[in-house]
């Protein structure tokens, strides 16, 4: 009886220290986890980064201006040889002069200015960024649906488990009152002493089961908090009764047409595809002539002495050059570029028809799973109100001394199977209830 009384008063706490804890519906909770998950928040940074990567591109295109100073010493000034005659006509034939052009200082200032006029690539690289920014925001959009998936299997959980332990509790009452009974009967010499220890045997087990009960629902609340990125150290209750969740409706929204892009994998798949188109027409982009303008403007000067450069006339230079890149042979690289990458787009669209097949499977296996879950749910409801009703009427029997001892036991025992059975069902019922709506893209919408 101490350790019944310490569960009691444990879970009296539990719940009285649960009543000053924020309490979270379903939506709550798949909300608050959407806020504060570091999935979510990891998928979110690469939406940003993905936003970043679009710049970059686009900076490529914009005027790129550079500057430099440059201070040259010529350690030993390279020789030019030239005919002796040009300044001396006496010179023999063919004698040359090492004649040293140049100074032994030198200093060149400049601005350069260039521009990207076209270039095939570049704006194709454009258009691949956005397609990869709507890839990054799908990636936002599949971290919440996963998100969604977990907290909703993590909460429905809890809620059997509460269902679950208040019938443990009406079962140790029960078999507490049985007890007393009882041991009040043995003491008046009407039952064998036998008949008090099945029962207490049977009560130790009970109360034992439900210690493991309360354990493992602490145990879910802190799944809870983990798929939500609650903080561990605070508690946590929920609104929502296991009576307000309806398990028919999914079946019944089966009637209406079903559109492939309500799944988050098809809709990425259609982004690949994109990107892939993308990514082939780039590289016979790269066959097209790039277009570049350029210009320059700077000052040089030259001295012998480091220290008269910065005294010396500084002479200015300017050019402006427009090139244009004619691509004429590469060893047939980008040929076989094109080919790899024409092979990845067949791959994308060739996995289309796999992924749809999957959908279909996907679709029907948990339509098939909630109907036979339901059904199995439905007979186990039928067989707990059943056994309940047995161990009434055996109750009784024994009480007027009509019954056994025995026949109790087998009573309390077939409750607390049917019990086991209807509870395995019901949790698999609400696991393929969200199965079922994960399948059909309708688990969490964004």
């Amino acid at each position: 009886m101490i350790r019944l009384r310490n569960i009691f008063v444990g879970f009296s706490f539990f719940i009285s220290f649960g009543s000053l804890a924020q309490s979270f519906s379903l939506k709550e909770a798949i909300d608050y986890a959407i806020i504060h998950h570091v999935q979510v928040k990891n998928s979110q940074i690469d939406l940003q980064n993905a936003g970043a990567k679009i710049n970059e591109i686009k900076a490529i295109g914009l005027p790129q201006v550079n500057g430099w100073v440059q201070f040259v010493n010529n350690l030993s000034c390279q020789r030019v040889f030239i005919p002796g005659r040009i300044f001396n006509p006496t010179a023999p034939e063919g004698e040359l002069i090492a004649a040293k052009f140049g100074v032994e200082n030198s200093g060149f200032a400049n601005v350069g200015l260039s521009q990207l006029v076209f270039d095939g690539t570049y704006l194709l690289g454009l258009k691949a960024s956005q397609v990869y920014k709507d890839l990054s925001v799908k990636g936002v959009t599949q971290s919440k649906q996963q998100v969604a998936e977990n907290v909703t299997k993590a909460y429905y959980g809890i809620l059997v488990n509460d269902k679950r332990m208040q019938l443990l509790q009406v079962n140790v009452s029960r078999l507490d009152s049985l007890l007393k009974e009882t041991r009040a009967l043995n003491a008046q010499g009407f039952v064998e002493k036998i008949d008090v220890q099945r029962l207490d045997v049977q009560a130790n087990n009970l109360k034992t089961e439900l210690e493991n009960v309360y354990r493992l629902q602490e145990m879910s609340y802190s799944l809870l908090k983990f798929q939500m990125g609650y903080p561990m150290e605070e508690s946590i209750r929920l609104s929502v009764s296991l009576e307000q969740i309806e398990l028919q409706n999914n079946l019944n929204d089966l009637a209406g047409p079903f559109n492939y892009a309500n799944r988050i994998e098809y809709s990425i798949l259609k982004t690949q595809e994109s990107l892939a188109e993308l990514d082939l027409k780039s590289i016979k982009a790269g066959y097209l002539p790039r277009l570049l303008l350029n210009a320059n403007y700077g000052y040089n000067a030259g001295a012998n002495a480091f220290g008269d450069l910065l005294s010396k006339q500084w002479f200015d230079n300017a050019a402006i050059s427009v090139s244009l890149q004619i691509p004429i042979f590469d060893g047939n690289s980008k040929k076989y570029k094109a080919v790899q990458s024409a092979n990845n787009l067949q791959k994308v669209r060739q996995s289309f028809d796999l992924l749809k097949s999957s959908i279909d499977f996907q679709r029907s296996q948990s339509t098939i799973t909630l109907k036979n879950s339901l059904e199995s749910l439905k007979q186990q409801k039928a067989n707990l109100t059943l056994a309940n009703e047995i161990s009434r009427v055996t109750r009784v029997k024994y009480q007027q001394g009509v019954g056994s001892n025995l026949e109790v036991l087998n009573a309390e025992s077939s409750i607390k199977e049917s019990q086991a059975n209807y509870f395995t069902s019901l949790y698999n019922a609400l696991i393929a209830k969200v199965e079922l709506e994960k399948a059909n893209g309708t688990l969490y919408i964004d």
